[in-house]
């Protein structure tokens, strides 16, 4: 059993030598991965043991940063979900909501609509962000994490 350091600098584990081998596999960690076996007092480089140096030669995962566990990773962006929705009830013409959540295209699109059509599509955008606001907001964080983070779902 090991225990590892993520890129958010918390400890993770236990892990078994298989479950590491399915994350060298998957880019989750990488020979830089600081990592200790069970009872072990001193962390050490993943490439230093020995047991990997198969797993990630194979990968050829000798440079790539760290990546933090999926728990980790979508607790980090969950919070999103306040801002994007109070940003899409007040500033929905504008896509603010869809940039905060990372949807750069149909951000570009909803404040495009806006500004190109000299206002007559901003009212239509802003009941589209106004209707996403709520939805953001109605949904638990593990339900919006789900559906737009992971899932990438960019409207409604």
């Amino acid at each position: 059993m090991y225990h590892i350091i993520g890129a958010d600098n918390r400890e993770y584990g236990p892990i078994t030598p298989e479950q590491m081998r399915e994350w060298i596999v998957q880019r989750r960690v990488n020979a830089q991965t600081r990592t200790k076996s069970a009872g072990a007092a001193d962390w050490k480089a993943l490439a230093d043991f020995p047991e990997f140096a198969g797993a990630l030669n194979l990968t050829g995962l000798g440079s790539p940063p760290p990546a933090v566990p999926p728990a980790a990773t979508a607790a980090g962006r969950s919070s999103n979900r306040i801002a994007a929705g109070v940003c899409g009830i007040l500033l929905g013409p504008f896509g603010v909501h869809k940039f905060i959540l990372g949807y750069t295209t149909t951000g570009v699109i909803m404040l495009l609509v806006s500004l190109l059509t000299c206002g007559i599509g901003a009212p239509v955008m802003h009941i589209i962000g106004i209707i996403e606001g709520i939805i953001y907001l109605t949904k638990t964080e593990e339900e919006f994490i789900r559906t737009y983070v992971d899932g990438r779902k960019e409207w409604f």
